[in-house]
């Protein structure tokens, strides 16, 4: 009698000890597997759940500008596709180009696209993806200038995009004067009326500004060469890894390629 007793008890006590391990792999595995879910859905911190809030100035064709109540351009579809990849929906903030890294910075956009080189400047106040392509700034000048090369822009009236990359450059240019405007159309214009001597700006652009205004031409030197990158608030780590792992996947499939090659005829 005795036997059975203890025989009860022991197998009361190893099915109680199963129960309870059971319990605790179930819970192990629940959490490995919300753990792993996390990292494969790839869900990043954004301002606004389940969307990514993008700063860019939409004056600046190729890459982002206006197509009737759409912003188009090479950025808006690189920014939708990482955004796809994200699982995020886009929503865009057309805003002055020398504000879009403070919008950044501010915490009130997630990233700032907007034809940004990745300046050791900009760096001090955003982080930066990798490329996703490069650029170079070229000099617009009348057709009849005497300007022939950048050495030559000592001592002349420039006109450039406040904020830009062709700002920045021609700041250091000796005893020359800088007008700057807030959108690269402005700065064109004034060039074709005689206001200033010449225009730096981002090759592409000057290519698509030159095409709709007669009397004006590209140099053929570029003035310097640049690579544009995304900004994104410092210190957010896990937003920037996800940004370069979309960047990452959409230039291996062909895809960053394929926007470019949309908007930028080859030579």
């Amino acid at each position: 009698m005795k036997k059975k007793i203890l025989a009860l008890v022991i197998s009361g006590f190893m099915a109680t000890s199963l129960v309870a391990c059971g319990g605790a792999k179930t819970a192990e595995t629940k959490a490995a597997n919300e753990s792993a879910g996390d990292t494969a859905s790839g869900e990043v911190k954004t301002i606004q759940s389940g969307k990514l809030i993008v700063a860019t100035n939409a004056e600046f064709p190729p890459y982002e500008y206006h197509d009737g109540d759409k912003i188009v351009g090479i950025d808006m579809e690189i920014a939708d596709a990482i955004a796809s990849k994200l699982g995020l929906e886009v929503e865009v903030e057309d805003i002055a180009f020398d504000s879009v890294i403070l919008e950044v910075t501010s915490g009130k956009a997630d990233v700032g696209i907007a034809g940004i080189s990745a300046t050791d400047e900009r760096k001090q106040s955003v982080d930066f993806s990798d490329t996703y392509t490069t650029s170079k700034q070229l000099i617009i000048v009348k057709d009849d200038s005497t300007i022939a090369s950048g050495a030559d822009l000592e001592g002349k009236t420039l006109g450039v995009q406040t904020g830009t990359t062709g700002d920045i450059l021609v700041s250091d240019i000796k005893d020359a004067t800088v007008e700057r405007y807030a959108k690269g159309m402005d700065a064109v214009q004034a060039l074709s009326q005689g206001k200033i001597d010449a225009v730096v700006i981002d090759s592409e652009v000057a290519k698509k500004f030159v095409e709709e205004t007669s009397g004006l031409k590209t140099l053929d030197e570029a003035y310097a060469e640049e690579e544009y990158a995304i900004a994104i608030k410092k210190g957010n780590t896990a937003l920037s890894d996800a940004v370069n792992k979309a960047l990452s996947e959409l230039k291996a499939d062909g895809t960053v390629d394929s926007i470019i090659a949309k908007y930028i005829k080859a030579n």
